[in-house]
């Protein structure tokens, strides 16, 4: 296995580490390569569509998960009762008052391309509207859920490695761990694991940290991250090494991770087998 992330995969037997700048100097060995670990997102349209590599995370993790507008607009179509109110625009005069016209305040604004509680702001009065709206091209404006804490929930290769729950940063409002937020340990509701496995599964995900709310019963899907942090995962580092191990060396052959979702799935999102992988041949 060839990987462009010392860190990620540090520990991980079988794996050459090469820099990603160099990667067009090492084609054959990307070719031949089983798997193809952690590139940049900047590399993945030449290994995949070029070099034929076999990329983890997958091609989804890496599609979906680089802009969040994209990512909601795929939680829409999957799990439409599990997704925050949200509404997208062009950052014009006639839709930025059409959103404010919409939405009831305190509101969620957002960029893009942003993690760890960066780029996600409460818009409390019309000051704070406008000085997001100077910061971005494309407006992105979701309801507030009345929360405290939110869980994540990480999953690899189809499978639940850990959850817990994420308690809100002194300052309010964030529950990154990032910008404050507290780890908490606590058994967390089965309704947010289902609801990742779930969306995992239909969107071919196979490595991330799911960020679900919790609202009395209903879970809602913030977001995930395809590079996650393991400050609040129990037994850190080794154990997310040892699922990611693990999924490697079972999915040397098979299309896609094998998801085993318990009961009937009530997120709406089609149960489909295996999930969709990247093959040699693309």
């Amino acid at each position: 296995m060839i990987s462009f992330n010392v860190f990620r995969t540090l520990g991980l037997e079988g794996v050459t580490v090469l820099k990603p700048e160099a990667y067009l100097q090492h084609q054959q060995a990307l070719q031949e390569a089983p798997w193809v670990l952690f590139p940049e997102y900047w590399q993945v349209n030449a290994l995949v569509f070029g070099l034929g590599c076999r990329i983890f995370p997958s091609l989804s993790s890496y599609l979906i998960g680089h802009d969040k507008i994209e990512m909601t607009r795929a939680f829409q179509a999957v799990a439409p009762r599990h997704t925050p109110w949200t509404l997208i625009a062009a950052n014009t005069d006639t839709e930025a008052e059409r959103l404010w016209d919409a939405m009831l305040l305190p509101f969620v604004v957002k960029l893009p391309k942003a993690s760890m509680g960066e780029g996600v702001w409460l818009v409390n009065d019309r000051a704070d509207y406008e000085r997001y709206r100077a910061l971005t091209d494309i407006l992105y404006v979701q309801e507030y859920l009345p929360i405290v804490r939110d869980i994540r929930v990480i999953v690899v290769g189809g499978k639940l490695v850990a959850a817990y729950w994420r308690l809100q940063a002194e300052q309010g409002f964030y529950n990154n761990v990032a910008r404050g937020g507290i780890v908490d340990h606590s058994p967390v509701p089965y309704q947010a694991v289902e609801l990742a496995l779930s969306v995992a599964h239909t969107l071919g995900v196979d490595h991330a940290g799911f960020d679900v709310a919790m609202v009395g019963d209903h879970p809602y899907l913030l977001e995930f991250n395809r590079l996650f942090g393991n400050q609040g995962l129990p037994g850190g580092t080794e154990l997310l090494q040892q699922a990611i191990a693990e999924y490697l060396t079972a999915g040397l052959e098979p299309e896609g991770p094998d998801y085993d979702l318990p009961g009937d799935d009530p997120f709406s999102a089609p149960r489909r087998g295996k999930a969709r992988g990247i093959k040699r041949a693309v």
